[in-house]
């Protein structure tokens, strides 16, 4: 994981700005990291980026809405 050691992290435009529920990506060649803001030392998920533009088609299909 030490692809994104010194990446720099955003938060997401459409995390929910009252309850907390937030995300940060990082992205650097090949490799896409994602934490929860709240708790960044809590380590990240790294993923290749063909993965996590395949889990954003999925997210926006709205496969994992509750």
């Amino acid at each position: 994981m030490s692809e994104l050691r010194n990446a720099e992290w955003r938060k997401s435009s459409y995390s929910d700005v009252g309850s907390g529920d937030c995300v940060e990506l990082a992205a650097k060649p090949g490799v896409v990291g994602i934490r929860d803001s709240k708790n960044p030392a809590a380590g990240h998920l790294q993923v290749g980026k063909r993965v996590f533009v395949s889990l954003l088609r999925e997210i926006k299909a709205g496969h994992y809405d509750l």
